[in-house]
């Protein structure tokens, strides 16, 4: 078997060859009617039409041709006679082209004898030279790095990569259209930010030439929204990136898609019934109508009722413990270690008594969850800008959208005393000082913007990674990510590692 660089010496070559043809390699464009998804929906007869895509196979049987084309839509195969072209130009054709290549062609639409879908086609144009070869069709890309730094050929290679993302830009999508239509604003908000504040996690530092100062990749957009309420906005939404320098894991990632929004005047049981809705409408329409989804081998019932527990009874029922009963963490820690319950968290003695709380929730009660469910009734240390609830303040007016072991939705009733906030976020910076490197710093702006006013405001967001990951299941959340950060590749080694993916 040739190695990469005989086949990539073969390939450099043919595009000399080409060049001596007078043939532009690189030409400007190429118009095409339709793409091939598109095509192959068209009825037998129609005549020229002109598709372009990547040559994925070639088969020459004496005078006739056979392609596959490829674009992201679809494929269809391509009929080449040598009547139709030409003795000269089906020659040239085979002399220049490649698997890889990309070519435009023109031609008229049939479907064959063994009802494969067809273009019988009269002419081409080259588009551009694949000088790297493609991996070996039948193995495709089957090394996990190679698929996630190299996502361009997972895509090439593997139809179910397509599918997946473009499953996740048609969620996007709907997300915007069925907010958008309910009177909501999106609105775009920095991500470089001078707190680490919004959420409870471990923030990247950065550092500001220009203003010569330390910054915080933003954790959460959710401040900054929130002070775009008290500027007189009513409902709004950002689809952000957001980041966070925690570990990685098949379900975390440290840079990911999060969509946010806020509505005045709204509680979280408001919130509750209009994301319902709005999950039923992406899910009906990506999946044309239905709502019953195959979640790996369980298959979920979308359209019924969604129950609602709350955090005490739910980790009650599942592992005997009454987190009421325990006021500190060091006490909660104690009876965790007392029933022999193993919690994964590496820095488990410092962590306050709300990520215990969530740590030991994660453990206990959320892998058993399969139906849409609604956790309600958060501690209040696990939440510290969720609004606590008036019949117990203890607790937090908040909810969690939980599907087969996985939180889909978060949102809640926001804080919007600025007296109390700002004492909540200073014990948070205590606890951050203790060592908690997930409790959440204090934010002196937002807390200078809460004191202006502040309508009642219910909040929530969504992780696109993680929803797109559900409805795949994909075992990591990098499978629906199209360039996750990577290692820098090691070079000295890219020329074995090349010959065992070819």
């Amino acid at each position: 078997m040739a190695s990469v660089e005989e086949l990539m010496k073969a390939r450099r070559e043919k595009l000399e060859k080409i060049k001596e043809y007078g043939i532009n390699p690189h030409p400007e464009r190429y118009e095409t009617t339709c793409e091939i998804g598109e095509s192959r929906k068209l009825e037998d007869g129609t005549k020229d039409i002109k598709i372009a895509g990547r040559i994925m196979s070639k088969r020459k049987m004496g005078k006739i041709s056979f392609l596959d084309l490829s674009d992201i839509t679809g494929h269809i195969q391509l009929v080449i006679k040598r009547d139709d072209l030409g003795e000269e130009e089906y020659k040239k054709f085979h002399e220049i082209t490649d698997i890889g290549d990309f070519v435009g062609v023109k031609g008229d639409i049939f479907t064959t004898e063994a009802g494969e879908k067809s273009v019988q086609v009269y002419s081409y144009m080259f588009l551009g030279k694949a000088l790297r070869p493609l991996p070996e069709k039948y193995h495709g890309l089957v090394n996990q790095e190679a698929i996630y730094r190299e996502r361009h050929l997972d895509l090439i290679m593997n139809e179910d990569a397509k599918k997946k993302f473009l499953l996740r830009s048609k969620v996007v999508r709907l997300l915007r259209e069925f907010l958008d239509n309910h009177g909501f604003i999106e609105v775009d908000t920095p991500a470089l930010q001078n707190t680490a504040s919004g959420a409870t996690a471990k923030p990247f530092v950065a550092h500001h030439n220009a203003l010569g100062t330390d910054v915080f990749l933003r954790i959460s957009p959710e401040l900054t929204l929130k002070k775009l309420i008290i500027g007189g906005f009513n409902n709004i939404y950002e689809v952000a990136r957001d980041f966070r320098n925690e570990g990685m894991d098949a379900n975390h990632l440290q840079d990911f898609t999060m969509v946010e929004g806020y509505s005045a005047y709204w509680n979280y049981e408001d919130n509750m019934k209009f994301l319902k809705e709005m999950t039923l409408y992406i899910l009906s329409n990506a999946y044309d109508g239905n709502l019953n989804i195959q979640i790996g081998d369980k298959l979920i019932d979308f359209g019924g009722e969604w129950p609602v527990v709350t955090f005490r009874e739910l980790i009650l029922k599942d592992c005997g413990i009454d987190i009421d009963k325990f006021e500190t963490a060091k006490d909660l820690l104690a009876e965790i270690r007392n029933r022999k319950i193993e919690l994964e968290a590496e820095n488990i003695e410092e962590l306050g008594r709300g990520n215990l709380i969530d740590q030991l929730y994660k453990k206990v009660s959320r892998p058993k969850i399969i139906k849409p469910t609604y956790l309600i009734a958060h501690p209040i240390d696990l939440s510290p800008l969720a609004r606590s609830n008036d019949n117990n303040p203890n607790l937090t007016d908040r909810f969690q959208l939980i599907v087969n072991g996985q939180e889909i939705i978060n949102g809640y009733s926001e804080l919007v005393d600025s007296e109390e906030q700002e004492k909540r976020l200073i014990a948070q910076s205590e606890l951050k000082a203790q060592g908690d490197e997930e409790a959440m710093s204090i934010d002196h702006e937002y807390i200078r913007a809460m004191e202006y006013g502040m309508p009642p405001i219910s909040g929530w967001g969504l992780g696109i990674d993680r929803f797109v990951q559900f409805l795949t299941s994909s075992p990591n959340i990098r499978d629906v990510v199209l360039y996750p950060l990577m290692r820098p590749r090691d070079w000295s080694a890219e020329e074995n590692e090349e010959n065992e993916e070819e």
